[in-house]
């Protein structure tokens, strides 16, 4: 090779090397920052535990295969000369040389990489297993085994397939390559530079070289009659999820001829193996064909059988035959989405409710809810947002003890949104250095409103301000539902905290988010966010910090991929240290567990779902704190053995935040969706559906909708105060009157306990759908309803909301009143109250509980005789009395002196 030709190698290896570079550039920043902001933010271990997996099982892999592909092509090589009596030139030898060590390595490497990252993840599953304590039905193997190990041998099963088929692929490539290699023909003189001119595929027939094909043919069948038989070994764990019978999970037909015939392919596998060998190698074409015939014969067979035991057999007795399989499936599913242990309570709805029980149930009638989330984040956005670019995102319940009372209440924080900012002032440096952070809340109790209808508020304006004990001492939102852009704090240009008055203060940033942007990172996140503007700005220094991942969902889903968070984070104020922080809801969850009815959740199909983490983001400085709240759930208990010192026990949270813990409406609703069908244990009930339920109806706004799972608070039977807890309401199948009330306990001491209220069925208890069409019907509050259409508004109807109190259930419905024009908001102008066969409407929830308890007059003369105002006009009318008395002697003195 001359000088030229070196040179122009180089020349190419540079420049494949610059374009590998330039090609997977983005890859590789993405890496080094990730590693960057995982250490930055003290959770570098979720990080290496993936990359040192990964490398665990890649650098094993790749040299196995490498070597053994190297190994494999050589020995073919050399085989196919010797057999084939093939010559080669040097150059040819040259060329095939680096021939069988540069496609195994390309080979090697790519494989590798798509088997360990189908792998990864399920090796370290399988290594750090739980056991659930829970034996399948079936085949008495611990729920771990589906739920860790057959995924585990299912994805090694289907990798071994591969690579056999990898083999198998390169040597009929490597003997149709190697057909235009032949031998002279004897007697002729033998011209090296002619060598490899014109084909001759016959070359590869010949004698010796079949033989040697047929080992290969015969080695190869041997694994793959090896790996089908282990293949229908594991297809008769997954009969677990089966959806052939009545109900989810292995039935009748596929435990007595499904599985059958799996086990007899099975050992037909396991014999035909060897068989299939002897017979390549011996050329008993008979047996060849027998073997896999037999296979597919056995196939056709069963699933003729299995399919005329279905119909025949099975489905004209189907309770009888599959009534074992239904209690699995009720049982397995009611594990599965933790509704195993509902407590029962049989709630006889009395009539005789009194307003001295309304007066001694403060707690349960001073938290009735008479606003709505809904309506009420339209307010928010016009009242309370101050300036255009703030948006209240979300409208969440929480509860506080505000003046020593337990009170319920809205919360929303001030995000700021710079989508709307004009188009002129969205400048990079508007969205990146100077509009970085939202600012406090607006809290308002769910029972008061104003004379005009709107929200009385416990928190409101910028700074915020309030008339309780507490207090928001950082009020800058720097992570939340709308930060979805980077920023960079701590640069020359100070940034926007809020509007005063005319003016707008400005603030520098002092906690301790961020990544330090020296020259090598400042040139690391230019390239991954795009922005040549942060590479060159002179406002940023060596002291300034970048922020990413700044919307809350987001970042704890970066930092816990393998949890499933909730779509609805929440806002709270730590009482002790004034600071805001989001709690996300986060959930384990798996598909695999046998026997368990799948639902949709969050996307993505479950049969298996705990509510098993809480994670706490602050919302100015972004750090992330993963508690256990679930201990007993295996799936967070392999996640804890995994990634060592993430989480933190429940008792290590914050006292004050424990308060605003609470269980989760996304996970309520899929427990009760499962529960209206699954609360039945019986088999012969559940197959004949005689005791399936419906989430109530509702009219909500102007439409008709499913009704909402719904926070309230009241006290439970023998609980000595009110809990802050969440329910729902169903009815029989395709009827308006409720059957039962499920309820989700959110306070810590019980939090995650769930109870459900079973009514009486000798009597008709009102649903929601049923109060609806009293209101509809109600002689004065139906045509006040037209009147107020007919005065151009619209009339708004709030969720109906049942209230458990003593022994029995009120209804309340606010009523909203919206104008019509663009920028009306809704108003709630009337309560309605309904109990037993009282409904009424007034302008506050007081006034209509008097009214259904016909204590209005009593109460009023009550208050008139206790109030400041009669005894001072008793006071003014004992003075105007005297007046008049010495008026009277005055004028009677006057008479008779005239007289």
């Amino acid at each position: 090779m001359d000088k030229r030709e070196r040179l122009n190698k180089k020349i190419i290896i540079i420049f494949l090397g610059i374009l590998l570079i330039v090609i997977f550039s983005r890859t590789i920043v993405n890496f080094i920052t990730d590693y960057i902001w995982y250490k930055n933010i003290d959770y570098l271990s979720i990080f290496t535990v993936k990359i040192f997996t990964k490398i665990a099982i890649f650098i094993p892999l790749l040299i196995l295969l490498f070597v053994g592909l190297n190994q494999y092509l050589k020995r073919l090589m050399k085989k196919y000369l010797l057999l084939g009596k093939v010559l080669l030139t040097e150059m040819q030898t040259k060329s095939i040389k680096k021939f069988t060590f540069w496609l195994p390595i390309i080979i090697s490497f790519y494989f590798s990489l798509i088997i360990t990252q189908s792998l990864w993840y399920k090796t370290l599953h399988f290594l750090n297993k739980t056991s659930f304590n829970q034996l399948d039905p079936i085949f008495g193997k611990d729920i771990s085994f589906y739920v860790f190990t057959l995924p585990f041998l299912n994805s090694l099963l289907i990798n071994s397939i591969v690579i056999v088929s990898l083999f198998i692929v390169i040597t009929i490539i490597f003997y149709i390559a190697m057909a235009k290699f032949y031998p002279p023909e004897e007697g002729s003189l033998y011209d090296y530079n002619e060598i490899s001119q014109r084909p001759n595929i016959s070359s590869i027939f010949r004698k010796d070289l079949v033989k040697y094909g047929l080992r290969k043919v015969a080695a190869f069948g041997l694994l793959f009659f090896l790996l089908f038989a282990y293949y229908f070994y594991l297809k008769g764990f997954y009969l677990m999820y089966s959806a052939r019978g009545v109900a989810y999970g292995a039935s009748y037909t596929d435990i007595n001829i499904t599985l059958l015939a799996y086990r007899i392919i099975m050992i037909v596998s396991l014999i035909g193996a060897p068989l299939f060998a002897y017979s390549v190698l011996n050329n008993k074409r008979k047996i060849i064909v027998i073997i896999p015939s037999l296979i597919i014969l056995v196939f056709v067979v069963m699933t003729g059988v299995a399919f005329v035991v279905q119909q025949l057999v099975v489905e004209p007795d189907e309770i009888s035959k599959e009534r074992e399989f239904l209690e699995y499936n009720i049982n397995h599913t009611q594990y599965g989405f933790g509704i195993h242990d509902v407590e029962t309570i049989d709630f006889d709805v009395s009539r005789n409710l009194t307003y001295e029980d309304i007066k001694n149930n403060t707690e349960t009638i001073g938290n009735i809810r008479i606003n709505d989330a809904r309506p009420l984040k339209q307010t928010f956005n016009q009242i309370q947002v101050i300036r255009l670019y703030y948006d209240f995102y979300d409208v969440d319940i929480d509860r506080y003890h505000i003046n020593g009372e337990y009170t319920q209440v809205f919360v929303s924080a001030r995000e700021l949104n710079p989508e709307k900012l004009i188009d002129s002032a969205q400048t990079w440096l508007n969205m990146h250095l100077k509009y970085t952070h939202g600012y406090g809340v607006v809290m308002a109790p769910v029972n008061k409103v104003t004379k005009e209808g709107q929200p009385e508020l416990i928190f409101k304006n910028i700074p915020p301000i309030t008339e309780t004990e507490l207090k928001i001492e950082k009020p800058e939102i720097y992570f939340g539902e709308l930060t979805n852009e980077y920023i960079v704090v701590n640069t020359k240009e100070k940034e926007f905290d809020y509007p005063s008055g005319s003016d707008n203060k400005e603030i520098i940033y002092s906690g301790n988010a961020g990544i330090t942007l020296g020259p090598l990172n400042r040139a690391l996140f230019s390239i991954r966010e795009n922005s040549l503007k942060m590479l060159v700005s002179t406002n940023i220094t060596s002291d300034s910090r970048i922020i990413i991942n700044r919307n809350i969902r987001e970042r704890v889903q970066k930092l816990a991929p393998f949890i499933v968070f909730d779509n609805n984070p929440y806002i709270t104020l730590n009482e002790s240290n004034g600071k805001l922080y989001w709690i996300v809801d986060g959930y384990s969850v798996t598909s695999q567990y046998p026997y368990s009815q799948t639902y949709i959740f969050n996307r993505r199909d479950v049969n298996y779902v705990r509510n098993s983490v809480k994670a706490v983001v602050d919302a100015y400085n972004g750090d992330v704190q993963l508690y256990v709240y679930d201990e007993d759930d295996p799936l967070i208990k392999t996640y804890s053995k995994i990634y060592k010192e993430v989480f933190k026990p429940k008792e290590d949270m914050p006292e004050e935040l424990k308060g605003h813990v609470k269980y989760p409406q996304d996970y309520f609703n899929l427990q009760g969706e499962v529960y209206r069908r699954y609360h039945v244990s019986n088999p012969m009930v559940f197959y004949n559906g005689e005791d399936v339920w419906d989430v109530s109806n509702e009219k909500f706004m102007d439409n008709v909708q499913k009704i909402e799972s719904n926070y309230v608070m009241f006290r439970l039977p023998d609980e000595e105060k009110a809990e802050f807890s969440v329910i729902l309401p169903f009815t029989p199948k395709e009827k308006p009157n409720m059957t039962s009330l499920l309820v989700g306990r959110s306070d810590y001491e019980n939090y995650g306990k769930m109870l459900i209220y079973r009514f009486t069925k000798d009597r008709t208890i009102d649903g929601p759908m049923m109060i609806e069409s009293r209101i509809d019907q109600d002689s004065t509050i139906s045509p006040q309803f037209t009147l107020w259409g007919q005065e151009g508004s619209s009339v708004l109807r709030g969720n109906v909301i049942v209230v458990p109190i003593e022994d029995t259930l009120l209804y309340i419905e606010p009523i909203y009143i919206q104008a019509d024009n663009k920028n009306a908001i809704p108003e709630m102008k009337r309560v309605i109250v309904a109990y037993n066969d009282k409904i009424v409407m007034e302008e506050n929830l007081d006034d209509a509980l008097k009214r259904v308890f016909d204590v209005i007059i009593e109460e009023e003369i009550e208050y008139t005789e206790d109030s400041e105002v009669l005894n001072e006009l008793l006071r003014r009318y004992d003075e105007l009395k005297n007046s008049m008395d010495e008026l009277e002697e005055i004028i009677n003195q006057i008479i008779k002196q005239y007289e």
